[in-house]
C-alpha cells in the first residue's frame, strides 16, 4: 500500500500520509500526540535515519517502557527568542569562523529548517503608570541593546531561512500563536504540494502554549536547536502519555488561571516529567483555544514535555478569527484525512489517565516561589502568615512616595503585573480585568502608591480590543497602562521600585510580595529584593494591586474603602461571566489580527534606523560588552576526541531539591558585587548600565561568571545562600566563579552535588554552558528535568543520577572528597557507572545511571557536545557518528 494518499480541497491537490490506510483501526488506539509523531516518521523514512523500525515502534506505541525507545524527530520548524536566540546566532557565527579557520565555506552554515526569532525578552519596566511608558521602555530598550539588536540584524539579512520578529511586537508564544504558526503545512516538495502537521522546537520551555491549537511543539536548548535547523534530528524517546481527562464545567467567576493552577498542582503531585500530556474529554470542547492555549503553556509548570490539545472544530474557528482562511480550510480538511481531528466520539489509550472536574475549580494564586504550589483565595491570608515563619508581623514602615505618606510591611503588594503570555493570550482574561477595573473606578477606589503597576500584553491586539470596548482608560486609571508588548515581570525584566521601597525593604527586611498573571515565580525572578511572588489570573492582578497586601481575604473583607469610608468588597465589583462573553464576541474580531499581523516583519522606528554591516562571517568588535565569540570551538580538529574516565574531580557545589536553571544561570539584575559585576565594573560600566543577565547572554566573560549566582542559591558546602563555595583542599570560602578559576589553574576537573527535579524551570542553555565554562564534567543528582539534561549532554557534560532510593546523604557524602568516576570510555546509553568518593585516605564506592538515554545522546557526549558532532559532519569528518 502507498504511504501517500491525495486529498482534493478548493480546486488544488494535495498529498498527505495515509495514516489511515497504512495503520487502520491501530490508529484509533494511538494518542493524538503519538499520530503526529508517527506521521513525521513516515513521512521522513528514508532507511537510513529514519528506518521501518522506527515507524513499526511508533505504530505499536505500548504507553510504558522499561527502557527507553529511541526515535528521530524532524520538527518542521524552530522558534526562537532573543534571550537565548543571541547565544544560538553567537554560536552559528561562530561555527562558520571555525569552518573557515579548517579551509571549509562558512556559508555551510546555514538554516536548513525555517527560523524564526522573535524579539520579546530584553524590554523592562523602567517607565509606567503614564501614557508615554510604553515609547519609554522601547527607546530605553534599544538604549541597553542596540548591539544585540544590530547582530540579530545582520543575522536577518546572513542567514537564509532566518526571520526576525523586531521588538515591540509581542511576546514570541503569543506571536506563534496568533500568527507563525500553520496547524498544517502546505508546500511544493519535488514538484508535489505535500500537506503535514506543524511541529516545532523552541529555545524556550513555553514553546508549548501551541499545543493548545494541536501543534505539536516543546521547548530545547539553543544547542538543541542548532543541531535541528542544521538538518540533524531531533533525538528522543518514545513518551508515555498521560490523558487528562476533563469534565464539568468551571463555576461563575472561575477562570482559565484557575483551572490551570489546579492542573498544574495535579500533574506535580502525580509526576509527569518527561511525559506527554494529552487532554481530551467533555469539557474540552467547551474550552477556548485561549483557555487550551493558557493551560499548554503551563506544561513546564508541571514537567511534562507537552500539554497538547488534538485539532478541532475550535481550532478551526481559531484560525479563521486570527486571519488564516486558508490555513482553516486546509488543516480541517487533511487533520480529518489523516485521522487527526477530534470529534469526541474516541477516546485513544493513554499510559494512564487522570480526570480533573472543572466544576471543583475555585479562585486561586500559586506561591510564594513555586507555581505547583496553589493557595486558594480564602485561604492564602492564612497561608501567607504560615510562610512567613515569624509569630508576629513586623511593624509598618512609614515610606513617602511621590509625596503621599504609605506604609509597608509583611505582605504589602509592591508589585502587580498583568504579564507573561500565560493569560495575555487570553480575551476573556483580560476583559474580565478592564471589567474589574471599570467598576473600582467607579466605586471611588485607587491603587496605593506603594504598588508598582504594569500592562505588559503578549500581542498588540489585546490593546487594540481593550481599546475600541472603551475600558482601557479604567485600567489606565488604576496605573495599569500598556508598558510594552514583551516579557517583562515574568522573565525578571520588572525594572525598579521606588528608592524608598526599596530601601524600606532592605533596611527592615520586610518579606513583600509581587502579585503577577505569569508562569514563574522562582526565588529572586520577579524582583530581587522581593521574596514572595504569586501568579494569579489578571482579575486577580488587578484586585490585589487594589488592596495594596496579599495577607487579606478577599472573600471576607474589603478590597478598598470608597472615598466615603465605605467598605468595597472583590464581590461587589468582580464582573459577571456573560458581560465578560459579551464583549469578547464583539470586540475580538479577525480584523484586528489582520492589521496587527500584515506589518509585523517591518519593525518600528528604533529598528529601521539600525546600521548594519552585510557579511558571510561577523565582524566581532572586541571592545563589545554584549557580544564575543564564544570560545566552544578554540583547538577544535576534526577528530572526534577520546572519552575517558573522570579522575581527580572536586565538588564545586552541594545542592538540593528543585534547584531551577534560575538558580544555575540566572536572568534578572546583575549584581554589582558578584564577579560579573566586577567585571562589567572593571570595563567602565556603571551598575546603571548592568543590564540584565539575559540581555547579555551574548557575552560568556558575563554568563560564566554569573553562573551558580542566583542570591538565593543555597551550596551545602557553605552556610549562607548565594554565590559562594569551597575550594578544597585548602577549604577556603570564596565565589564560585573564583573557585572555579582556581581549580582550572591547577587541572582539577569539577562535579556538582544535587537532589531531585535538577535544572526545572526555564529551557536555559547558559545553565549548561556556563558550567561548561567552569569546568563542570559531570552532575550526579537524584533526577533531571527533562530539558536541562539534554543541555548537558549538549554541552558535552555527563548528567548522572543516583540510583533508586540512593542520594548524596544517603551514601554520607559531604561535598569535601575527591571523587573519581570510571567506565566512560566508550559509554553507551544508560549504562552503570562507579564512582568512588575518597576523603582522609578512605573509600566510599557506590554506581550511579548515565543518563544518556538514546544512541544519539551518547554520540553527542562522545563527541564532546552537539555543536562539535554537527560541525565536525559539516568539516567530512569521518570521526563523526
Amino acid at each position: 500500500m502507498s504511504a501517500r494518499a491525495r486529498l482534493e480541497k478548493d480546486g488544488e491537490t494535495f498529498e498527505f500520509v495515509d495514516l489511515k490506510g497504512l495503520f487502520g483501526n491501530r490508529l484509533g488506539r494511538l494518542p493524538y500526540s503519538i499520530r503526529v509523531l508517527l506521521e513525521n516518521v513516515v513521512r521522513r523514512r528514508d532507511d537510513r535515519l529514519v528506518t521501518e523500525r522506527d515507524v513499526e515502534n511508533l505504530a505499536g506505541w505500548r504507553g510504558r517502557y522499561a527502557e527507553p525507545v529511541e526515535i528521530p524527530f524532524f520538527p518542521a520548524r524552530v522558534l526562537m527568542q532573543d534571550f537565548t536566540g543571541v547565544p544560538a546566532v553567537a554560536d552559528l557565527a561562530a561555527m562558520r569562523d571555525a569552518l573557515v579557520a579548517l579551509g571549509k565555506d562558512p556559508a555551510a552554515v546555514n538554516p536548513l529548517v525555517p527560523v524564526d526569532l522573535v524579539v520579546d525578552h530584553s524590554v523592562q519596566v523602567d517607565f509606567f503608570g503614564t501614557s508615554d511608558a510604553l515609547t519609554a521602555n522601547v527607546r530605553r530598550e534599544y538604549e541597553r541593546n542596540g548591539e544585540r539588536y544590530t547582530f540579530l540584524k545582520w543575522a536577518q539579512k546572513s542567514f537564509e531561512n532566518f526571520r526576525v520578529v523586531p521588538p515591540n511586537s509581542g511576546i514570541c508564544h503569543q506571536v506563534n500563536l496568533e500568527h507563525l504558526s500553520r496547524v498544517f503545512w502546505d508546500r511544493k516538495e519535488d514538484g508535489v504540494r505535500i500537506c503535514f502537521p506543524d511541529t516545532v522546537v523552541g529555545l524556550d520551555s513555553h514553546t508549548t502554549m501551541v499545543n493548545g491549537i494541536g501543534v505539536l511543539g516543546w521547548g530545547v536548548g539553543g544547542i538543541e536547536a542548532e543541531a535541528v535547523l542544521m538538518g540533524q534530528p531531533y533525538s528522543m524517546a518514545i513518551p508515555e502519555v498521560i490523558g487528562v481527562r476533563l469534565v464539568g464545567r468551571l463555576p461563575r467567576r472561575a477562570n482559565a488561571t484557575d483551572l490551570v493552577l489546579r492542573v498544574t498542582e495535579a500533574l506535580r503531585d502525580y509526576g509527569v516529567v518527561e511525559k506527554f500530556v494529552e487532554f481530551f474529554g467533555p469539557a474540552v470542547t467547551a474550552l477556548s483555544v485561549p483557555a487550551r492555549a493558557t493551560i499548554a503553556n503551563m506544561s513546564p509548570e508541571y514537567g511534562a514535555t507537552v500539554g497538547f490539545f488534538p485539532v478541532d472544530e475550535k481550532v478551526v474557528e481559531y484560525l479563521r478569527l486570527t486571519h488564516r482562511e486558508r490555513q482553516a480550510r486546509v488543516t480541517e480538511a487533511a487533520a480529518r484525512a489523516m485521522g487527526l481531528y477530534y470529534d469526541g466520539s474516541e477516546e485513544p489509550d493513554y499510559t494512564d489517565v487522570l480526570e480533573i472536574d472543572l466544576s471543583a475549580i475555585r479562585p486561586a494564586v500559586a506561591g510564594p516561589s513555586k507555581p505547583k504550589d496553589r493557595i486558594e483565595l480564602s485561604e492564602l491570608k492564612t497561608r501567607f502568615r504560615q510562610l512567613r515563619g515569624e509569630d508576629a508581623p513586623k511593624a509598618a514602615v512609614p515610606v513617602r512616595i511621590r509625596g503621599e505618606n504609605v506604609e509597608l510591611s509583611d505582605g504589602s503588594v509592591v508589585i502587580a503585573a498583568i504579564t507573561s503570555c500565560t493569560n495575555t493570550s487570553n480575551p476573556h482574561a483580560l476583559l474580565g480585568a478592564a471589567l474589574l477595573a471599570r467598576n473600582a473606578v467607579k466605586r471611588g477606589l485607587a491603587v496605593p502608591a506603594h504598588v508598582k503597576t504594569s500592562l505588559a500584553p503578549g500581542s498588540k491586539v489585546v490593546v487594540q480590543y481593550l481599546d475600541r470596548s472603551g475600558l482601557l482608560p479604567y485600567l489606565e486609571a488604576l496605573g495599569f497602562h500598556p508598558v510594552a508588548f514583551g516579557c517583562t515581570t515574568c522573565i525578571g525584566n520588572s525594572g525598579p521600585l521606588h528608592p524608598e521601597v526599596e530601601r524600606a525593604i532592605e533596611e527592615h527586611n520586610l518579606n513583600v510580595a509581587a502579585v503577577l498573571s505569569g508562569n514563574r515565580n522562582f526565588e529572586a525572578r520577579i524582583h530581587q529584593k522581593v521574596k514572595s511572588n504569586f501568579l494569579a489570573s489578571p482579575l486577580l492582578v488587578v484586585a490585589f494591586a487594589l488592596a495594596g497586601r496579599v495577607d487579606v481575604d478577599l472573600e471576607k473583607e474589603p478590597v478598598g474603602l470608597d472615598p466615603n469610608g465605605g467598605p468595597v468588597f472583590l464581590a461587589d465589583i468582580l464582573p459577571d461571566d456573560e458581560e465578560i462573553e459579551e464583549l469578547v464576541n464583539r470586540y475580538v474580531q479577525e480584523d484586528l489580527f489582520r492589521e496587527t499581523y500584515e506589518k509585523i516583519l517591518e519593525g518600528d522606528q528604533f529598528w529601521n534606523e539600525l546600521q548594519v554591516q552585510e557579511s558571510v562571517t561577523y565582524p566581532w568588535d572586541p571592545r563589545s560588552t554584549y557580544i564575543k565569540c564564544p570560545p566552544y570551538f578554540e583547538g577544535f580538529t576534526p577528530q572526534m576526541p577520546e572519552t575517558t574516565d573522570i579522575r581527580g574531580a572536586r565538588v564545586l557545589l552541594w545542592l538540593g531539591d528543585a534547584v531551577t536553571t534560575d538558580h544555575i544561570s540566572p536572568a534578572g539584575a546583575i549584581h554589582e558585587d558578584y564577579p560579573a559585576g566586577r567585571y562589567l565594573k572593571s570595563l567602565g560600566l556603571s551598575r546603571q548600565e548592568f543590564n540584565s543577565y539575559g540581555a547579555r547572554r551574548g557575552n560568556h566573560e558575563v554568563m560564566m561568571r554569573g553562573t551558580f549566582a542566583n542570591i538565593r542559591i543555597r551550596n551545602k558546602l557553605v552556610s549562607e545562600p548565594g554565590s559562594f563555595t569551597v575550594k578544597f583542599p585548602e577549604g577556603e570560602r570564596m565565589y564560585v566563579f573564583e573557585a572555579a578559576e582556581a581549580y582550572r589553574r591547577e587541572g582539577v576537573p569539577l562535579i556538582v552535588l544535587g537532589g531531585k527535579e535538577y535544572g526545572t524551570g526555564s529551557s536555559r542553555d547558559w545553565a549548561a554552558k556556563g558550567p561548561k565554562l567552569l569546568g563542570v564534567k559531570a552532575v550526579i543528582a537524584e533526577s533531571f528535568e527533562r530539558i536541562h539534561r539534554s543541555n548537558l549532554i549538549g554541552m558535552g557534560i555527563l548528567p548522572l543520577q543516583f540510583l533508586e532510593g540512593e542520594s548524596a546523604e544517603s551514601l554520607g557524602l559531604d561535598g569535601t572528597e575527591e571523587y573519581h568516576i570510571a567506565g566512560i570510555a566508550g559509554i553507551e546509553p544508560r549504562r552503570k557507572l562507579t564512582v568512588t568518593a575518597v576523603k582522609d585516605g578512605k573509600e566510599k564506592t557506590f554506581q550511579v545511571l548515565a543518563r544518556l538515554d538514546t544512541e544519539i545522546e551518547a554520540d553527542y557526549y562522545r563527541n564532546g557536545g552537539i555543536l562539535d558532532y554537527v560541525l565536525r559532519k559539516m568539516a567530512g569528518s569521518d570521526q563523526a557518528p
